[in-house]
């Protein structure tokens, strides 16, 4: 199921759920080992920027090289046009987040290609006619809402957006600096075309991997002992949450079991 989006600043709900017997149970059964929880990577709302194009998945924004930072935008009309973004550290671009939902995109590999489609939050595809005009207003995928991702070699972190006409999207330097807007129609990367993506950070395959491991380092003492079946020092524990991180841990965890056979025997 697909979350609502959380924006900086917003207040998050509080869970209620209500308590029954099995609640109970597990409180007063301290004898069980605990389970990782992983619902607060899940959860994770921060945002990170897209480093390469596998990393783009799920909700985005656009971030544009205006002289004020702003980013892709679209009303619900399917009218494409660019928004000033106030979610800034520093006025830094790099650290933009979204503060209006006109402003975020879900980002989906096109099947069977390397191209994505955008869907704007009216639940229509942005696209890009032969005129190179952007708007937002069909609710299928067709080659002119298919778009490649290419990281510009002069500038890590960011990419160029091309059409599927080999043209790619850029700011209209013409335009004044009130009336910004993006075309489908450079010829070539410039300055003009370098966007930044910005990402859910639990969208983020690497971020993705990294929590995940650092689940799975999470080990209570209690369940050591239990594994090892009697009362370890403080030196075993170290050892043995270190071989967890190490990836030799069941070698580790053997001779901690033979160790304790060879104390009884003495």
């Amino acid at each position: 199921m697909v979350k609502p989006l959380v924006f900086k600043g917003d207040k998050k709900p509080s869970k209620k759920r209500k308590r029954t017997a099995v609640d109970d149970d597990a409180n007063n059964d301290a004898s069980k080992p605990s389970e990782p929880r992983t619902e607060a990577a899940a959860e994770d709302d921060s945002w990170v920027s897209a480093e390469a194009p596998t990393d783009i998945s799920g909700p985005i924004i656009i971030v544009l090289p205006t002289d004020a930072p702003s980013c892709l935008s679209c009303d619900a009309q399917g009218q494409v046009f660019a928004m000033p973004v106030e979610n800034l550290i520093d006025g830094n671009a790099a650290t933009a987040e979204p503060h209006d939902v006109r402003q975020v995109w879900v980002a989906s590999r096109v099947a069977g290609s390397q191209s994505f489609s955008f869907k704007g939050h009216h639940r229509r595809y942005l696209g890009c006619d032969k005129a190179g005009l952007l708007f937002a207003t069909r609710e299928a995928v067709s080659p002119e809402e298919s778009f490649l991702a290419v990281p510009v070699p002069d500038s890590p972190g960011c990419f160029a957006v091309q059409t599927a006409r080999d043209a790619f999207l850029a700011v209209d330097e013409e335009a004044t600096a009130a009336d910004r807007r993006v075309r489908g129609d450079a010829d070539a990367i410039g300055f003009s075309s370098t966007f930044r993506i910005r990402m859910q950070a639990r969208f983020k395959p690497k971020l993705k991997v990294a929590k995940e491991e650092r689940v799975r380092e999470k080990i209570s003492r209690k369940e050591l002992e239990e594994m090892v079946g009697r009362r370890l020092d403080e030196d075993d524990v170290k050892m043995l949450k270190k071989a967890r991180r190490d990836g030799n841990f069941h070698e580790k965890l053997l001779d901690v079991k033979v160790k304790g056979k060879h104390d009884k025997w003495a």
